[in-house]
């Protein structure tokens, strides 16, 4: 079986991704079509060995399309996911647009495959956002064994995470900087070279951000509502990969080794954690892997049945394009989705 496929938002950060990844996982495509808005039709991007050019969102008939990868902003996912769904097409959405929608589901393979069979309502898949994509590929085996309590998560969040413009301003200050040019702050609220900024997207009515909100609502619905988890999002001078300290309380006893010995097994975890300068992993070295990293796993001595751990990934991969396209294999491993057409 191949599935002809079509990326929206084919030119960006992601999309771009996504398009590296269906060739890497050599994903059964029996066409591979890069959509972008009507200002980069044209605009060629790679696919494997081949070069694609990028056609118009607007004017595409999606009709003998069976999957859409879609990066493309959550305005655009609102218009156009309902429309390419109606034409039989399954949108595996990565933007906020769809994620709390209850006839939409929130999938991150290796938590909770099986809620991908909830497509047909809308015949959209949601991704959830980059911080909690990793998050809870981390915190699912733990939970399973010990029943996580509460959580409190203190993100460090690339640049990338903001797409082209943010890696763009980052690498324009830090060069500004060396050169004694002023610094100018477009894309982020103050300057990020050599800087912090502890604001991810909006504020809302009770202080905290929309970012640290989805990490949230997020976590609940993809893996229990019963777990109460605080977040504080921090964007950081790192161009891929983000970071997150994370401290878990459990209802049952978990040793670290426990701890570590679970993690080991676990789908989609590598763990790099020993005791010594140099024992663990930084968003550098996670970038272009798959995998997400935890390190650092030791006692909180201050909680009952408290672990703490340091979890990194590559924000453009198990965060966004990689996430999709493991969608994409559940519903093809799963035989939930059927080509339209056979390849010829």
């Amino acid at each position: 079986m191949a599935y002809k496929v079509a990326v929206v938002g084919a030119t960006g950060n992601v999309g771009r991704e996504m398009l590296d990844i269906l060739a890497e996982r050599r994903f059964p495509v029996s066409e591979v079509v890069a959509l972008a808005s009507s200002r980069s039709i044209g605009t060629e991007v790679s696919f494997g060995d081949r070069t694609l050019r990028c056609k118009a969102l607007d004017s595409y008939d999606f009709s003998d399309v069976d999957i859409c990868l879609m990066s493309a902003g959550g305005s655009v996912a609102k218009e156009w996911a309902p429309r390419i769904g109606a034409q039989g097409c399954v949108v595996i959405d990565n933007s906020s647009a769809w994620r709390m929608d209850p006839d939409v589901p929130l999938v991150v393979p290796e938590v909770n495959a099986g809620a991908a069979a909830g497509f047909s309502k809308k015949n959209i898949i949601a991704n959830p956002n980059c911080s909690t994509a990793q998050l809870v590929v981390a915190l699912k085996p733990l939970h399973d064994a010990a029943t996580i309590k509460r959580v409190v998560v203190s993100t460090y969040q690339s640049v990338s995470g903001a797409g082209k413009e943010g890696m763009d301003e980052l690498f324009a200050q830090t060069r500004s900087v060396f050169v004694a040019n002023p610094v100018e702050a477009k894309k982020f609220p103050k300057r990020i070279a050599f800087n912090l900024i502890p604001q991810i997207d909006v504020f809302m009515e009770d202080g905290f951000t929309k970012e640290e909100w989805k990490m949230v609502a997020e976590t609940k619905k993809i893996l229990d509502p019963k777990i109460k988890l605080v977040a504080t999002c921090v964007r950081v001078p790192v161009f891929i990969g983000h970071s997150e300290a994370v401290n878990i309380e459990f209802e049952k006893p978990i040793s670290a080794d426990e701890a570590r010995n679970i993690l080991r097994a676990a789908p989609g975890v590598l763990v790099i954690d020993k005791p010594e300068a140099g024992g663990y992993i930084t968003p550098h070295e996670a970038a272009g892997e798959d995998a997400t990293y935890v390190s650092r796993i030791r006692t909180d001595p201050t909680v009952d049945n408290g672990l703490v751990l340091w979890c990194v990934s590559d924000n453009l991969r198990k965060g966004a394009a990689l996430n999709a396209i493991q969608i994409a294999e559940v519903l093809m491993n799963r035989k939930l989705l059927a080509p339209k057409k056979k390849a010829a």
